[in-house]
Order: structure tokens, then sequence, then C-alpha cells
């Protein structure tokens, strides 16, 4: 049985999120790890005129305190979702498949959820139905220890340990500072922008699908 991975929440998620996705039978969101600033928690990555932007959601800030992602609330004090619709309307508007998905993320941005776990995990199930995946997501509010065949040797109990899934942590490795895992990356595809600024990696699922509309999945699954 293959290792099935551990990923955190995210705001629509990189093409490398749904790569691993389309890759996997079943995946762990985990909303029990603490929150994480300037990470896919509350940012995802496009490519408009101007190069590389990326759509930072507002939160509810408790100073100093660790906050467990299920609890993170998130704030309407500035019109953060219009704006992220005017960059995307901005980036995407001349993309070829751009009217068929925007009406979709209109909807979701106009919603206001109350927490930012909601949020992300809309942007999610959104971007597997845009691919027709039909991966497993579990959620978990309580942390999620990674489990390995190896922590099994020697268990007093290993009929029981061995009915647990192995996990394979990706919550660390997929983060907008660190490179894209090589096991996820992803061939270029068409960009609007390319012939300014060049093939641009780890950008939004917005971008993969308003790009190449039916042929995203085929993108992903790529070897």
């Amino acid at each position: 049985m293959s290792a099935v991975p551990v990923l955190s929440a995210f705001y629509f998620g990189s093409v490398a999120h749904y790569r691993l996705l389309a890759r996997h039978p079943r995946v762990i969101v985990d909303l029990g790890e603490h929150y994480v600033r300037q990470s896919f928690h509350t940012r995802t990555r496009i490519a408009g005129p101007n190069g590389v932007q990326d759509l930072v959601v507002q939160i509810q800030r408790r100073s100093g305190e660790k906050m467990p992602m299920h609890t993170v609330g998130l704030s309407y004090a500035e019109t953060w979702p219009q704006q992220h619709l005017h960059a995307i309307r901005t980036a995407y508007g001349q993309s070829p498949w751009f009217e068929h998905f925007y009406p979709d993320i209109e909807e979701l941005l106009l919603t206001r959820l109350q927490r930012l776990a909601d949020l992300d995990l809309a942007t999610l199930r959104l971007g597997l139905n845009w691919l027709g995946l039909r991966t497993e997501v579990e959620v978990s509010e309580t942390y999620v220890e990674v489990v390995s065949r190896e922590s099994s040797v020697g268990s007093p109990d290993p009929v029981e340990i061995d009915s647990r899934p192995t996990t394979h942590d990706y919550r660390t490795a997929l983060h907008p500072k660190s490179p894209i895992p090589q096991e996820l990356q992803v061939a270029p595809y068409p960009q609007v922008f390319a012939d300014r600024h060049g093939f641009q990696p780890g950008l939004s699922v917005i971008d993969l699908v308003c790009n190449c509309g039916p042929q995203a999945i085929a993108h992903l699954l790529a070897s």
C-alpha cells in the first residue's frame, strides 16, 4: 500500500498540490497544525501582465498566540475578495477558458465564510471538481502524526500497527518559499503572458485551468 500524503490546508492550491492529488487516491488535510504565516494557508500565486503576484487572504489575528488551523477566522475589514477577483480578471480575462471557470471563483469568493479552513477546503473541492479528480480527502482537526512502517518495528502489537496507513508528510515541502519537490514538478504549459515573462512554475490551479481547460489533467498526469 502506498503512503498517504499529509497536506496542510491551502487557498486554491498550486499546480504541484494538484499533481500530488492526481497521483494518490487518498490524502489527509491537517487542520490541527498551527497556522503558518506566508504559507499556502492564506495565499495563491497567479501571473498577470506585470508578472507573478500573490493573492493573500486576510485573517483575524491573535498576536503572539499559536492558532490551530481549524480555529483561524477570516477578516473582511479589507475588501480582499474583490481585490482577488479583480486580479484574477486582469491576469486571465484573455485566457481561453476564463469564462468557463470564473463564475465558480466569483461565487465562492463573494460567499462570506467564517473560518479560513472552510475557505481552503471549499477551494480544494472546487479544484478537484474542475479537474474531474475523485481523490478522497480526509480532514483531520487534530494534528496528524506521521506513521511509517519503520516505526512499527519491535511494536508489542504489530497486527494493530500494520493496519494503520503509512503517511508521507508534505506539510513543509509545499511552501511558497520552498523549491517545488521534483516529483511534483509539471512540464511547461501555455500561459497568457509567457511571451513577456517566460513560463512561470508553481502557480495556482486557477492558472492551469484557465489556460488549459480540459487538457489541464493531462498536464498533471504527464510523466
